[in-house]
């Protein structure tokens, strides 16, 4: 069980998007690398227990563990990893269905077409169909199948690093998987942590689960083509991220009409000249 929020962690998959090899009898490589990690391997050295009573009467526990003291290390590791190399990695989180996918698709595309060198790691229970939707020239793309686990964290981060060239990489996505609870917690080694909510999950949606939020660098608000259909109201919003969230960039785009992705693409490009910068 993952010591932070009950998920299993008996293993995961890394799986190569290898189809410019054009292998004779694969039109892509497998490529499985197994996680074995046991919650044992966190840091468990420091638990608080606190027992008070709630209104009601009844018990309420509160746990403090420190679960991530493995994870913050391997973070680490990643983001050292990252900046040797010069690449500009961000961390895309979401709930299921608020256009991920769709938004790295239009990105990889037009980021290739600028010159760019993109890598694409996606997060997922089961199956490869996302990886094989991103799946283009100049694309480097492997899917870390997670089974029973909630989340991306940095251990699959590593074991993806064997499975793509990052010296053949400016950008890296991590499309985690979609959950707006324990992916706010497991720093990946990004340089970004991108938040996307659509506007078909409501205008309190960063009030309800702030977390995701609050760790953001940037929002988007994805799916505005049809925010007047549902008559989304959009500084609500805005102003319900900014509440949670007071020092991230609000943007707005459709991956289905383009509107707004110009801005994105820009910041992405501005993100990678930062990261060149103080590349080692």
């Amino acid at each position: 069980m993952c010591g932070y929020c009950g998920c299993t962690t008996e293993s995961s998959s890394t799986q190569r998007d290898d189809n410019a090899r054009n292998e004779a009898h694969h039109s892509r490589s497998h490529t499985k690398a197994h996680s074995t990690r046991t919650d044992s391997e966190y840091d468990r050295s420091e638990i608080a227990v606190h027992e008070h009573h709630g209104h009601g009467g009844e018990q309420v526990l509160e746990l403090s563990r420190h679960v991530l003291g493995e994870n913050t290390r391997l973070a680490e590791r990643v983001r050292g990893i990252l900046l040797a190399k010069g690449v500009c990695a961000l961390n895309l989180v979401s709930s299921p269905g608020s256009g991920k996918t769709a938004l790295l698709e239009r990105s990889a595309r037009a980021l290739v077409e600028s010159g760019l060198r993109v890598g694409i790691l996606v997060g997922d229970l089961a199956t490869d169909n996302d990886a094989k939707r991103l799946q283009q020239d100049g694309v480097q793309v492997v899917q870390i199948t997670t089974g029973t686990v909630c989340h991306l964290d940095a251990h699959m981060i590593l074991h993806a690093f064997e499975h793509i060239d990052l010296n053949a990489v400016d950008v890296l996505f991590f499309e985690n998987v979609g959950n707006l609870v324990c992916p706010a917690s497991f720093d990946l080694g990004e340089d970004w942590r991108v938040v996307l909510t659509s506007v078909t999950e409501g205008e309190d949606k960063p009030h309800k689960y702030p977390t995701i939020f609050e760790g953001a660098h940037l929002a988007l608000i994805t799916k505005t083509d049809i925010a007047d259909v549902l008559e989304v109201d959009m500084p609500k919003l805005r102003g319900a991220i900014t509440d949670v969230a007071p020092g991230a960039e609000i943007l707005e785009l459709s991956s289905r009409d383009g509107s707004g992705m110009s801005d994105w693409f820009e910041r992405v490009r501005k993100a990678v000249e930062a990261k060149r910068a103080v590349a080692i």
